[in-house]
């Protein structure tokens, strides 16, 4: 079977947990002898920052056969003018920007590919080949965070791709009744990210000198807000002088950059929090951690958190926060703590003070995370492809 993964973000240097999604898909279809290109958009030049194998064709339509394809500064100047008064009609420019630039070299990869399935990453792409190139082929549409928010806050004319798609794939179940609700026949199916299953696991149980709070994600402000990691541990740290807090990730404007320097600096934490950058070996950081705090306020699935989980740590997350309220079972694989800072103080002084409750829910969150092993995650996408081959 021939695919084309179809992600028009950012690529090259990206560390998030689509674009790592992006990068296993490809890799684990090629393993499994499918023949698969991956399609994305990216103004810098180079390779996606998650390894991909050499057997997988790489289209960055920027920069597509020598032609690079720059975002002009009047479509940017027009989209942030545009996004203050509505998220909707602020991301309908990227559009114009794809539907100006774009389409021609998308066109000339999907002939030049002749994919049996498409595969997107999300409902812009899915306009692209459905709506604006009006392919055959089947494409299978996925959403990488609570589909609810697609028929809010994304274009009215991403909407009808949803509907022409021949099927749509969530990452938990309770996601699907969003896009049921609105495509009653639409093929849904809930399928969740792989999660490693690691052969080694955080040591809760010995005596340390130092007992780590691990944090990994994107430092965005609104979205994975590790600042409330931070505020929350400085009301804690002169309880706990043996504790210390790692945050590893990247992706940061340099104002957020500066105000978690400024946080840490302001409470006197500077030898206790530390800003680690990004990291190609997560399994050792998670693996050295006592306790995973999560902060977001809004997930689609939430990867490090599963990592962290999968690891056998123990974790601390956002009782209103999608995603993250599913896969933290309160109480069992860690605390569902309630917004703000308080409520996380609340939750991390427990688990901090007491060694039985972390071992205890560290087995449980790592038992809980087998369900996302890779061989049931991509067997049941091999499933669903074929299936939709047949479309």
């Amino acid at each position: 079977m021939r695919l084309l993964l179809a992600n028009f973000s950012k690529m090259v240097g990206d560390t998030g947990g689509v674009a790592k999604v992006h990068c296993s898909f490809a890799n684990e279809m090629k393993r499994r002898g499918h023949d698969v290109a991956m399609v994305f958009f990216d103004d810098k030049v180079g390779k996606p920052f998650f390894p991909v194998d050499d057997g997988v064709e790489l289209y960055n339509l920027q920069h597509y056969e020598d032609t690079d394809v720059v975002f002009p500064t009047c479509l940017k100047v027009k989209r942030e003018i545009v996004r203050a008064f509505s998220t909707r009609r602020g991301r309908a420019v990227n559009n114009e920007f794809v539907k100006k630039y774009l389409l021609v070299p998308t066109k000339c990869v999907l002939e030049r590919c002749m994919p049996d399935i498409i595969v997107t990453w999300q409902t812009a792409a899915s306009k692209v080949f459905l709506c604006d190139l009006e392919t055959k082929i089947p494409v299978i549409t996925m959403s990488h965070g609570d589909p609810e928010d697609i028929f809010h806050t994304y274009p009215q004319e991403e909407i009808p791709a949803l509907g022409k798609s021949a099927a749509c794939q969530v990452l938990l179940p309770s996601f699907a009744e969003a896009i049921k609700k609105r495509f009653p026949n639409m093929k849904t199916v809930a399928i969740g990210n792989v999660v490693p299953q690691y052969e080694e696991e955080a040591d809760l149980g010995c005596e340390k000198e130092r007992y780590k709070i691990i944090f990994i994600g994107r430092l965005v402000k609104n979205h994975k807000r590790p600042h409330l990691l931070i505020e929350a541990f400085a009301k804690l740290a002169d309880d706990f002088p043996d504790w210390i807090v790692e945050i590893w990730g990247g992706g940061a404007k340099k104002s957020y950059q500066k105000n978690l320097e400024a946080l840490i600096q302001r409470a006197g934490l500077e030898q206790r929090v530390f800003l680690k950058g990004t990291t190609h070996d997560v399994a050792s950081v998670l693996q050295k951690g006592d306790l995973f705090v999560f902060p977001s306020a809004y997930e689609g699935f939430g990867l490090t958190l599963a990592e962290g989980m999968s690891m056998g740590l123990p974790v601390v997350g956002y009782k209103n926060c999608v995603a993250v309220n599913e896969l933290i079972q309160d109480g069992i694989t860690g605390f569902l703590a309630e917004d703000g800072v308080d409520g996380m103080v609340h939750s991390m002084k427990i688990l901090m003070e007491n060694q039985d409750l972390r071992v205890r829910m560290g087995m449980a969150a790592r038992e809980s995370m087998r369900q996302y092993e890779a061989s049931v995650i991509w067997d049941e996408w091999e499933s669903l492809l074929d299936e939709c081959r047949k479309y």
